[in-house]
């Protein structure tokens, strides 16, 4: 058997010659845009076709741009395709696409909808790459070679507004990720003219919220939208637009969030409707047409709109967050940036494009004034000029004889040299001299500007307001305020119907539909289990459920599955993952934690807990202290409102009194007062409402002051409690 030999390679270095070398070419050469806006690819492929002349002529075939762009960038021609159709026009995925298209392109808002191949298309520059490319050609950024060293193509596009705010630019690098929204052109601008007035200004002002290209509407949350401008990282939520069709019953979605697409919200819905979740839809389609994208739903008879459109909100793609990641290559390095930096990035980058043009213009208007010096100096004898070239007999000599005649230099003698003969007039030379003033006057100027970045920066302002009124247009998402929006929650998307909780001794616990009760009443229990409590409620209401240990349970009735009375129902200790040896000894449903609970110990005392005592913010599900553990619980009752009740003690006493006697405390394991008095070491053995109690004379034990001792059960009154209470017999009466 061959072995083979392996060799040792320290990780760090590992990671440091092939790794690392790897990650930074997409960070840098790929994935991350810079401050004009673009990718190397969206770079690449807009500077070829500019080069095509594209600007201004008409479309040629995509497979033309495709097959030019490759002389700079080495990827395959479909990876080349891909990067242009996502800045066409008929693509709709920029505010303000680049390109102007013809032909089948798809569309962003689709994942089905393919683009045709690119000899079947069209494409030209679109009139915003005026501004993109405006005065490349007088050295305002810096060129490059491309990859085989042929040809130059620039480092970036001097762009004279903010694009990079402008279209929305996603990219996943390698440990790190951009994505940036987009924000409408006319509003960008003016946000961009306000920071360069002054950079302290309040940016929400004039640049209100982003805006889609896929329109929407956008849920504005101020402190998460000021989040997303400071620090370049946040999200916002955008919901679809839709319109009801009252005619035909059915709503049509018109417009979507941009990061999902028409089929995955169809087959969100087709899933809900098959699964029960949603009962009001009869049938769903794509009616995408070319008047642009429409989803249908078709309604049943008596659905809500407007409460239907809240549920697939919250259970469909119908509402998304976009999540922000301003992560932008500034001089190669990237860093994650508030607009406000932002803005102070591409301002210093603009400023920087306009000082090297003006220097570009300096330079050439200095040279044109020197040869016009150098003519106006032949003007004084032109017969002269004309002598020395036509005595000298070398044409090699003649340059400079023109020097050594005329004390100018070589530039200048070129250019009176190569001057046609019919040229050398006086008119023609006093005409072109005349320049002279106004190249100084230029030059002066240019360098005025140049020495004063105010002027620049107002220079700035003058581009971004003919930028905006000649290709500012209306937003396309729309801004609704939070506190317009329903907040749609579980209880929203589950059926509400009456039922009733059947709490049983041995810890089981029914929830049972009135209507299966009714179809089969007879309960099933374990030997020896019976019933304790049964109460009515619906299956929207909390449920309370208070145990031996002093602890109570919380749960949402529609939490716990609906059974029917002939099964044993829900075990609570497995349901509640109780303690051993504890059981669940009283149940209370409710709806807005009004009403009181009243707990009486065997200590005559009897506490009244405000139900309020047990909301708690945090929705715990267990909640210690329930009530008081200083002496043995005798009976818990709800109490909705103040009734009478009936004490009994161990030595046959009895008392009325009314709760009310009995103040609410709002902690919940209050000791109470003191109802009954202890006598001869008795205890309070029960406590019923004067309603489930037969006495003949209920004055007689009816006390107006608490507490008090009560009074012995009377003979006849004995015969009928003594069986249920087993009490102790005795005559005796105080």
């Amino acid at each position: 058997m061959a072995t083979t030999n392996l060799v040792g390679q320290k990780i760090i270095d590992t990671l440091e010659q092939n790794y690392m070398p790897y990650a930074m070419s997409v960070i840098v050469s790929r994935a991350i845009p810079e401050i004009d806006g673009f990718k190397p690819s969206h770079r690449k492929l807009l500077y070829t076709m500019y080069k095509m002349g594209l600007l201004t002529g008409g479309r040629t075939k995509s497979a033309n741009i495709v097959g030019q762009t490759m002389k700079l960038n080495p990827h395959g021609d479909m990876a080349i395709y891909e990067t242009m159709v996502r800045l066409t026009r008929g693509y709709d995925a920029l505010l303000l696409p680049f390109i102007d298209s013809k032909g089948n392109f798809g569309k962003q808002y689709s994942r089905d909808m393919h683009f045709a191949a690119p000899r079947y298309t069209e494409a030209k520059l679109d009139k915003i790459c005026d501004e993109i490319f405006k005065d490349l050609d007088k050295d305002t950024v810096e060129f490059t070679d491309n990859y085989d060293g042929t040809l130059k193509e620039p480092t970036l596009l001097p762009t004279t507004f903010p694009n990079i705010l402008v279209n929305s630019n996603q990219g996943i690098a390698v440990g790190m990720a951009s994505n940036i929204c987009s924000f409408n052109l006319r509003e960008v601008c003016e946000t961009a003219i306000e920071y360069l007035k002054n950079p302290e200004a309040d940016l929400l002002k004039s640049l209100k919220a982003p805006d889609l290209a896929s329109g929407g509407q956008l849920i504005f949350n101020e402190r998460d939208i000021r989040e997303i401008y400071e620090t370049g990282r946040g999200g916002f939520k955008v919901r679809a637009k839709y319109r009801f069709d009252a005619k035909n019953n059915c709503l049509e979605i018109y417009q979507i969030p941009f990061t999902t697409t028409s089929e995955a919200i169809i087959d969100a819905v087709i899933d809900l409707v098959k699964n029960g979740k949603i009962k009001e839809i009869s049938d769903v389609r794509d009616e995408t047409d070319l008047n642009g994208l429409k989803v249908t739903l078709d309604l049943r008879k008596n659905a809500d709109p407007e409460g239907l459109m809240n549920k697939l909100f919250k259970l469909t793609p119908l509402q998304e967050s976009f999540n922000c990641n301003f992560n932008i290559l500034i001089h190669g390095k990237p860093r994650v940036l508030g607009v406000r930096d932002i803005l102070k990035e591409w301002a210093d980058f603009r400023i920087d494009c306009i000082k090297r043009q003006i220097v570009f213009d300096i330079q050439k208007k200095s040279e044109k004034l020197h040869l016009l010096e150098g003519l106006a100096k032949i003007l004084l004898d032109i017969d002269k000029a004309i002598r020395i070239i036509r005595e000298t007999e070398l044409e090699n000599a003649v340059i400079p004889n023109l020097i050594k005649g005329f004390s100018i230099d070589q530039v200048q003698a070129e250019f009176i040299a190569e001057i046609k003969l019919r040229n050398l007039n006086k008119e023609y030379i006093v005409n072109r001299i005349a320049e002279i003033a106004g190249l100084q006057k230029e030059i002066a100027g240019l360098q005025d500007l140049h020495s004063h970045e105010e002027k620049i920066k107002a220079l700035i302002c003058r581009e971004l307001m003919e930028v905006a009124k000649k290709y500012g247009a209306p937003r396309r998402t729309e801004i609704i305020g939070e506190e317009n929006i329903t907040e749609v929650t579980v209880e929203h998307l589950i059926d509400d119907y009456n039922l009733k909780i059947f709490l049983t001794e041995q810890n089981y616990l029914k929830k049972i539909t009135l209507a299966s009760l009714r179809a089969n009443p007879e309960h099933k229990l374990k030997e020896e289990d019976r019933i304790i409590q049964e109460i009515e409620t619906h299956n929207k209401a909390d449920l309370l459920l208070f145990s031996n240990k002093h602890c109570v349970y919380k749960l949402k009735i529609y939490d716990i599955n609906d059974c029917k009375a002939s099964t044993l129902g829900e075990y609570l200790t497995n349901l509640l993952e109780l303690e051993p040896e504890e059981k669940i000894i009283y149940v209370v449903a409710t709806d807005n934690y009004q009403g009181n609970l009243l707990f009486a110990y065997e200590n005559g005392k009897i506490a009244k807990v405000d139900l309020a005592g047990y909301v708690t913010k945090t929705n715990r599900r267990r909640l210690a202290n329930a009530y008081s553990d200083l002496s043995p619980l005798v009976m818990m009752k709800y109490l909705e409102q103040d009734l009478e009740l009936v004490a009994y003690s161990s030595i046959n006493k009895v008392l009325i009194f009314n709760s009310a006697a009995v103040s609410a405390k709002t902690t919940r394991d209050s000791q109470g007062i003191q109802v009954l008095i202890s006598k001869k070491a008795s205890r309070m053995v029960e406590l019923k409402p004067l309603s489930e109690v037969s006495l003949g004379d209920p004055n007689y034990y009816r006390t107006k002051n608490i507490p008090a001792i009560g009074c012995y059960l009377k003979e006849e009154d004995r015969q009928i409690e003594q069986g249920s209470l087993g009490l102790e017999v005795s005559p005796k009466k105080e």
